[in-house]
């Protein structure tokens, strides 16, 4: 008998966010056969108690997985710590998780895409994050899933064998970087993530995925990912903890199963430079970011 990837999910303080990402994820093909824990951190402020317990109140009616279990954290943890006390502890009991948080929403078979996934690669070293989200490529030709070497957040899976390698220590992690590594892990600068890594250690962001990637990226690890997104964030509208308000990362969530997984282990070039060529050119011109910013500003 087949065991499914526990699936963790992470709330705070958005009940029509959080409404709708369950009820996506009951959609899932695979709901019934999951087990399903939902860590809801505590509020940090009276501002935020009641939509804290808004929340944890619509959590007692969740149906529709294997079983449910609901861990309501009395204090709050904040959602790195969160994420990484939930992981490590789903790991450790079942080997393997599915992580998902209150903004996202699926395709009846990113449950599917999670497990198959799971399984094919159990045993591969190298790989260690499956990913559900892609950015909105141009490129059309590549393959239904790929390896890349960075690690997405919205939605994904991993396990024990590849959680052991997490290092949560920034100066452990920045030590180990020269200047290529640098260029590499930004895909040549294209993307901020050494700043993000910077803004860490200066505690202008509090984000366990810089982490994550970082120690995947050092360990020459891969990531699988789709061509096409199995999720979609709904956060960006200023109600996230990290998210702003915009529509760059807005995707279609692909209504299809994927089929294909690669067998050879190792980067796929033509995505590294389609992914490169988006993120070069994802805030578009400087007219555009101009609105971009005044529509952030209004908000």
């Amino acid at each position: 008998m087949q065991l499914f990837a526990p699936i963790a999910l992470f709330v705070y303080n958005r009940p029509q966010h959080t409404e709708r990402t369950i009820k996506f994820l009951q959609q899932n093909q695979l709901a019934a056969e999951s087990r399903l824990f939902v860590f809801s951190d505590g509020f940090k402020s009276a501002e935020d108690q009641a939509k804290v317990m808004e929340v944890r109140e619509l959590l007692k009616s969740i149906d529709g997985f294997k079983s449910v279990e609901i861990i309501e954290r009395p204090e709050n943890m904040g959602l790195a710590n969160s994420v990484i006390a939930g992981v490590s502890r789903l790991v450790k009991d079942y080997q393997q998780v599915i992580v998902m948080e209150d903004d996202l929403i699926t395709s009846p078979f990113t449950l599917t895409y999670f497990n198959e996934a799971l399984s094919r690669y159990r045993e591969e070293e190298k790989v260690m994050h499956i990913g559900a989200y892609m950015y909105p490529l141009k490129e059309n030709n590549l393959p239904e899933s790929f390896f890349y070497r960075a690690a997405t957040s919205w939605g994904w899976a991993t396990w024990d064998r590849a959680w052991q390698h997490f290092e949560p220590n920034i100066d452990t992690l920045m030590g180990q970087f020269d200047a290529k590594k640098k260029f590499d892990f930004s895909i040549e600068h294209k993307m901020n993530f050494w700043k993000q890594m910077q803004d860490f250690k200066n505690g202008k962001n509090n984000s366990w995925a810089i982490r994550w990637y970082a120690s995947i990226f050092l360990k020459g690890g891969l990531t699988l990912n789709p061509s096409q997104s199995l999720v979609n964030n709904i956060g960006h509208d200023g109600t996230g903890i990290h998210s702003g308000i915009n529509d760059i990362y807005n995707v279609i969530i692909n209504p299809k199963p994927i089929q294909h997984f690669p067998t050879e282990i190792k980067e796929n070039r033509a995505a590294y430079e389609s992914i490169k060529s988006f993120l070069s050119t994802r805030k578009g011109s400087l007219w555009e970011r101009i609105k971009r910013y005044v529509k952030q500003r209004l908000a």
